[in-house]
């Protein structure tokens, strides 16, 4: 993460950064609509989506020109792009896990919503900043959120375990988002950064689309889903969203990325049809408010 504030940039750059990330998450929104027409495993499904979009996403860091000095940056520079490309692959997996068993609307809001926290937490841990009350106040009404979901039961189409994957996914973003906001930050090429993690989290999961079988992708609804899902939601979303880093601390980009659950909430609802109880709608309008005060910008 930087330390460098929103105001220290022009006005320009910083709509243009804010508005990449925005562009992104919207793009991001759309997955777990897309995963629901699909008739495979939720793993087999990211597990695919990783591997067209990472090998997208990598062969544009060639074509860019930073891919060889950034693999050229030492070992550590090396370990750091394996922890990410791991975070990356685990982000992926745990969300569509989570879409699967406790719907969309649901699954993405306590994904992408939790982001945030995690990355206050990770900032706080690796001694980027120390947590502000405001944080603090905007934690505990998100785990309350998080909390009431829970409680909503399986009459909400919520379960304990999805709520659980949701978290881990969330974690892995914001951790993945962490380590790549710390590369491009410090000067790498973004497009080099995001190729490598992705390019990498792609052939970890190669394995696991193998063990579960790839002949859905063949299926009429399999390919074009697959193909939407890695080219347009991973390869141009996660292309915006590198481009956005440049000049977006991970924390604030972070919170930016609720579009997402905003998009996917109302893909839910009209799309699908989804249905959530009272005490699951009530922890998701307290989980949204919470992240909301964390957003607003501070008076200076």
């Amino acid at each position: 993460m930087t330390s460098t504030s929103l105001s220290s940039t022009t006005p320009v750059r910083r709509f243009g950064g804010a508005a990449d990330i925005m562009l992104a998450a919207a793009l991001w929104g759309t997955t777990g609509t897309v995963r629901s027409f699909v008739h495979a495993s939720p793993v087999a499904v990211g597990a695919a989506r990783l591997l067209i979009g990472g090998a997208v996403l990598f062969a544009l860091a060639l074509r860019s020109g930073g891919l060889r000095p950034l693999l050229d940056g030492g070992r550590r520079t090396r370990l750091i792009l394996l922890l990410g490309a791991v975070l990356a692959a685990v982000y992926q997996v745990a969300f569509f896990s989570a879409v699967a068993r406790t719907g969309v609307a649901t699954g993405t809001v306590v994904t992408i919503g939790s982001g945030p926290v995690f990355a206050g937490l990770l900032s706080w841990l690796l001694r980027m900043g120390a947590p502000t009350r405001r944080w603090l106040l905007s934690t505990a009404g998100a785990v309350a959120g998080c909390a009431a979901l829970t409680a909503g039961g399986r009459s909400a189409g919520v379960e304990p375990l999805g709520i659980a994957l949701a978290l881990l996914s969330g974690f892995g973003y914001a951790a993945y988002a962490t380590v790549a906001s710390s590369l491009i930050t410090r000067g790498e090429n973004d497009r080099a950064v995001v190729g490598a993690l992705f390019g990498g989290a792609g052939l970890l999961l190669l394995p696991v689309l193998l063990a579960y079988g790839p002949g859905w992708l063949l299926t009429g609804q399999g390919g074009p889903a697959a193909l939407y899902l890695g080219l347009v939601t991973t390869g141009v979303g996660y292309v915006l969203y590198g481009r956005g880093l440049r000049t977006t601390p991970v924390a604030v980009a972070t919170t930016l990325t609720l579009a997402e659950p905003a998009v996917a909430a109302v893909l839910g609802l009209v799309v699908l049809g989804e249905h959530l109880g009272t005490v699951a709608l009530g922890g998701l309008a307290l989980l949204v408010l919470s992240l909301l005060v964390l957003a607003l910008p501070v008076r200076g």
